[in-house]
């Protein structure tokens, strides 16, 4: 998608792709040919700029057809660059602006509290992202109103635009500042489907928001991308997308016969 687009971010959508694929289809309480059902669980893409794995996760779940998705960013189709809830079905907010999304995640949470809705909210944040103060703040109001229908998880990849974050900003220890903030809290390895589907379950049945802290590898799956800063907003040239989508491939095959890693 993001080589046929000529743009995009492939590295933060390849580290977050287990995350998102385990909520998509085990997690979530959504219905795809009822959008706006009530009763729905939510999906918020804090980290806007990603927006290729949940346009991924929107088509085979059957929001749209799957041939729509490489038309990635041009101007006449309903999958631009950053989520746009007003023309993607089954995009919740309209994200990429860094920081805004466990604040908008919360006041959803306290909505539906009002409206007695029994779904729950899942949000998608980066550890760079962290960065942001507005995250912060949106973490003490909801151990505030104790938002058990809250869970918010960090795709720690160590990698933001500009290099690794610790250089540019530490945000660790992140598990122990949530937890100061008053959430429960949970560190996983982010490419564990076991951890991840585990930890998503424990998230909804504890008394207040919960944090996933999941280590991921950023540009996973591809060799070349892997733990790479500059892959975080390139697109790969033509001979550099088949050796990853070859790579990516054999990866999925080793899966469906048994002898690859979960």
């Amino acid at each position: 998608m993001v080589a046929e687009a000529g743009s995009g971010h492939p590295g933060g959508s390849l580290s977050s792709t287990d995350i998102v694929t385990a909520l998509f289809f085990h997690t979530l309480n959504h219905r795809p040919d009822e959008p706006k059902w009530p009763d729905r669980d939510r999906f918020i893409l804090s980290k806007g700029h990603c927006a290729p794995i949940l346009y991924a996760a929107l088509a085979r779940s059957g929001y749209f057809p799957v041939e729509d998705l490489i038309n990635l960013r041009r101007i006449d189709c309903h999958l631009q660059g950053h989520p746009d809830m007003h023309k993607t079905v089954g995009v919740e907010i309209s994200s990429g602006s860094l920081g805004q999304g466990l604040s908008v995640s919360v006041g959803m949470a306290l909505a539906m509290r009002l409206d007695k809705l029994p779904g729950h909210i899942f949000t998608l944040m980066g550890d760079g992202e962290s960065q942001e103060g507005e995250i912060w703040e949106a973490a003490m109001a909801a151990a505030h109103y104790k938002t058990d229908n809250l869970t918010g998880i960090v795709d720690a990849n160590g990698l933001q635009i500009d290099g690794f974050t610790s250089d540019v900003m530490n945000v660790e220890p992140l598990a122990a500042k949530y937890e100061a903030f008053g959430w429960s809290t949970r560190q996983i390895d982010g490419h564990d489907m076991e951890q991840i589907i585990e930890a998503l379950d424990w998230s909804k049945s504890v008394d207040g928001p919960a944090a996933i802290i999941a280590k991921t590898v950023k540009g996973k799956g591809v060799s070349f991308m892997e733990n790479q800063a500059g892959w975080h907003g390139k697109a790969p040239a033509s001979e550099q997308k088949e050796l990853a989508l070859a790579e990516l491939k054999e990866q999925a095959e080793a899966l469906i016969s048994g002898q690859g890693e979960a």
